[in-house]
């Protein structure tokens, strides 16, 4: 169904454009003086330059003109030149009555649905996640579970980083400590072992020691550069050792990923783009696009009216080696091949723009993707302390994902366990829940693109802009729901009446802006305009529990239009958390 603000805007427009106006002065938009009207439009002051008339006399002619529309209770002019606009009871109750009935809630999916691939998750293999992966993890996840709502094919890719100088440093670090391993005879020709010679925290201790020796050794980073070309020139026994090193890091990851609710389609890595690297270089070289700058192999990427200086793309180092820009134009290469997309998405930290930059022009320039494929960098700011500096552990160091996750849900279990109405083993499964809805709300209630603190303490409070706070409510409602059937309600047997109050009303107003709350999270790549949806709803709902007598009203008609309309709102609810990645308990 056509969401309130887009059946409004309609009409809005059909009386602009009686008046000789172009429809782009009707645009209706969200009344950012809910006291006053549900919507407003400000298009009579933009037009008044072209009538050469008083803004408030075009607004009274154009509501004059909308004095008989259906969908409005009230249309009224406003000093210097607002259109105010009141959606109509009727309307409300109409559109209500639609969502309850039609698959997803109402919200009509995309006629044309494209083909998406999301890239995000991002970690390098054998390494711990750490909070620096959360955003990218968190963003991601719901994005693509917004997309698949709205009715696009999306394929999300981990994109794991596999392929540098990590790599070259394990397999040096690994040969220092056990040289006798068959993984580093030359001659060797004969099946190298299915189990890896280590753990995964033994793997996790091995890289961090063999970076800090390349940056003191000159020698030992000399030998990991070596190690690494080797590997990517396809030595059998580095590349047995990398086989070994991905299964070990993503079995591990996966579990990481999976206390997070966040999944992946595809779990391709750098290397796996390594194929098509000779092919396109090759390319690249007899288009013309590539050639060599001081030992390097290039593609200029800049464009006459750049603001700032756009630096070449490097291609291959100049000992031949791939580097980020090269696995990545592959990596276009690989899916071009095989899932031909209508766009390609990045959620990758904003600090790489200028990379993503030099990629998506070089990729166009030499022909890897045709001209029509969106190519996005959406790019995200940074998780800060209460310090306004990169989350840290108290010790000062970088803090595993898993720590943080472990230290919301002991916090979320000690304010559980403190009403006393759990067992221990039901308030720790309540409070992982809680845990991560702290944890996802409090990252994706913020715009992207911009930094946030992660204040733990205000993340877990159940009173807010918080993830306890949305969760609390539909527990809430959940529970009337509960008492209500327990005493025998049957809330179907019931139609959502007019509403009588203003909090009635509001609710009505909050619950039906579902479709444009969806709408405008997906063209805006903005999960945060979901959360900010819900909280207005939930506060609506908490308005409107606070002011009626739900269950102890007499009325049983009443009664049950009460509970039908609770019953749609935690079926929003419920939708809207799952859309950003997290899920509700029965109780709290």
């Amino acid at each position: 169904m056509k969401s309130i603000r887009r059946q409004i805007a309609e009409e809005v427009c059909k009386v602009f454009a009686a008046h000789g106006l172009d429809e782009s002065y009707a645009k209706v938009s969200v009344s950012n003086r809910p006291d006053l009207c549900d919507y407003q439009c400000n298009g009579a002051m933009a037009a008044a330059k072209v009538l050469h008339k008083a803004p408030i006399a075009i607004a009274e002619e154009i509501v004059a003109s909308l004095a008989d529309c259906p969908l409005l209770e009230e249309a009224e002019a406003v000093k210097p030149g607002f259109i105010n606009l009141t959606v109509a009871k009727d309307l409300l109750v109409s559109s209500l009555e639609k969502m309850d009935h039609e698959e997803q809630l109402g919200y009509e999916k995309t006629s044309a649905p494209k083909t998406v691939i999301m890239d995000y998750g991002g970690p390098n293999v054998a390494k711990p996640l750490h909070v620096g992966h959360l955003r990218a993890a968190i963003i991601g996840e719901s994005l693509k579970r917004i997309w698949r709502f709205v009715g696009e094919n999306v394929i999300s890719d981990i994109h794991l980083g596999d392929w540098g100088l990590q790599m070259g440093l394990i397999v040096t670090e690994l040969a220092g400590r056990q040289p006798d391993l068959v993984y580093f005879d030359e001659d060797y020709t004969g099946e190298y072992p299915k189990e890896a010679p280590f753990t995964i925290s033994e793997l996790e201790e091995i890289y961090p020691t063999a970076s800090a020796k390349s940056k003191e050794d000159k020698d030992y980073y000399s030998r990991a550069l070596a190690a690494t070309k080797e590997m990517q020139d396809g030595r059998r026994g580095y590349q047995a050792l990398l086989s070994h090193i991905m299964n070990v890091s993503v079995t591990d990851l996966k579990k990481n990923y999976d206390r997070l609710s966040v999944s992946f389609d595809l779990w391709k890595g750098e290397a796996d783009a390594a194929e098509y690297i000779p092919g396109m270089v090759e390319q690249m070289k007899a288009d013309g696009f590539a050639y060599v700058s001081e030992g390097a192999l290039v593609v200029d990427v800049a464009e006459e009216g750049d603001t700032k200086e756009i630096p070449p793309c490097m291609i291959l180092k100049s000992d031949g080696a791939a580097l980020y820009d090269t696995t990545d134009l592959a990596t276009l290469v690989w899916r071009e091949r095989d899932y031909h997309p209508d766009s390609v998405i990045y959620v990758v930290d904003k600090r790489q723009e200028m990379h993503f930059v030099q990629v998506f022009r070089c990729a166009k320039k030499t022909g890897i993707v045709p001209q029509e494929t969106e190519l996005y960098f959406l790019g995200f700011g940074t998780m800060n302390g209460k310090d306004g500096k990169p989350f840290k552990t108290r010790e000062g160091g970088v803090m595993r994902l898993s720590e943080l996750i472990s230290d919301i849900n002991d916090k979320m279990y000690e304010k559980i366990i403190e009403n006393q109405t759990m067992t221990e083993e039901e308030a720790r499964q309540t409070a992982e829940i809680v845990g991560l809805a702290a944890i996802k709300y409090g990252d994706l209630s913020n715009q992207p693109s911009k930094d946030y603190v992660f204040d733990v303490d205000r993340f877990t409070s159940f009173e807010g802009n918080t993830g306890p706070y949305i969760l609390y409510s539909i527990v809430r409602i959940g529970s009337i729901l509960r008492k209500y059937h327990e005493a025998g309600g049957d809330e179907t047997a019931y139609a959502i009446r007019t509403p009588e109050n203003d909090s009635e009303r509001d609710l009505m107003l909050q619950t039906v802006r579902f479709s444009e709350a969806i709408d405008g999270a997906y063209r805006e790549y903005a999960p945060n305009r979901l959360c900010a949806y819900i909280y207005e709803l939930c506060n609506a709902f908490n308005h409107f529990y606070h002011e009626t007598r739900i269950l102890a009203i007499e009325d049983e008609e009443k009664k049950g239009s009460y509970v039908r309309l609770l019953s749609l709102v935690r079926d929003v609810l419920l939708t809207s958390i799952d859309l950003l990645g997290f899920s509700a308990p029965e109780k709290m």
